[in-house]
């Protein structure tokens, strides 16, 4: 058995989780293996893309961290647990789907806007919470939050690109999620293109790293 620490660390140290969404389980599949090759380890598959257990069955190959997105209901994160997700991720905090995926040692990220619905999460036992939608905030509300729930950690989603991804990391962003950019990437380019989005924001990860250190 993973253990849903193990789970959370890989996360954490993967920094870039790519958000997919399909307009049929082949897109996805394909958006996927392309992020994978440009460097990009945790893969989130999002319910919103028709016959998304195909993705997770093909992708279930892949040495990556797959998770499920846009779970609304226990019902649905209990089908993704099953096709093989390692991480649940949700718009919004839901407290069935805490408890289901605390019972079966799944990571639960939910989304949040508020003090109040991350100390909610928190205390149902999220370990990280995602910031949704980050674009309705700056990176230094991290710190505004860190303020009162210093052990929160968070992972803005929502209008994060190369301009702006360190900025969120060095306000101290656990990791991010990033989607539309790949997914533009691929109707403009095809896989090649995903694959070199994909690396330069890794490569944009890196140097932060290395002004970190």
């Amino acid at each position: 058995m993973i253990l849903k620490h193990s789970i959370v660390s890989r996360l954490i140290e993967s920094k870039v989780v790519a958000v997919i969404r399909g307009n049929d389980a082949e897109e996805a599949i394909q958006i996927s293996k392309g992020a994978y090759e440009g460097g990009i380890n945790a893969i989130e598959l999002t319910y919103t893309t028709p016959n998304i257990k195909d993705a997770f069955k093909e992708l279930g190959k892949m040495d990556a961290l797959i998770g499920a997105g846009t779970v609304l209901d226990s019902e649905t994160a209990r089908s993704a647990i099953l096709e093989g997700a390692k991480f649940i991720v949700s718009p919004s905090f839901d407290e069935a789907v805490a408890v289901l995926c605390n019972r079966y040692s799944v990571p639960y990220l939910p989304g949040c806007m508020t003090i109040g619905e991350m100390v909610r999460a928190l205390e149902a036992g999220c370990d990280v919470l995602k910031l949704f939608p980050a674009n309705h905030f700056s990176p230094s509300f991290i710190q505004s939050v860190k303020g009162p729930i210093p052990n929160a950690q968070i992972m803005p989603t929502g209008g994060i690109n190369l301009k702006n991804i360190n900025d969120w990391l060095q306000a101290g962003a656990q990791a991010v999620g990033i989607g539309s950019d790949l997914n533009k990437a691929y109707q403009l380019g095809g896989y090649e293109s995903v694959v070199q989005l994909s690396r330069e924001y890794i490569n944009k990860v890196h140097q932060n790293m290395e002004v970190r250190s």
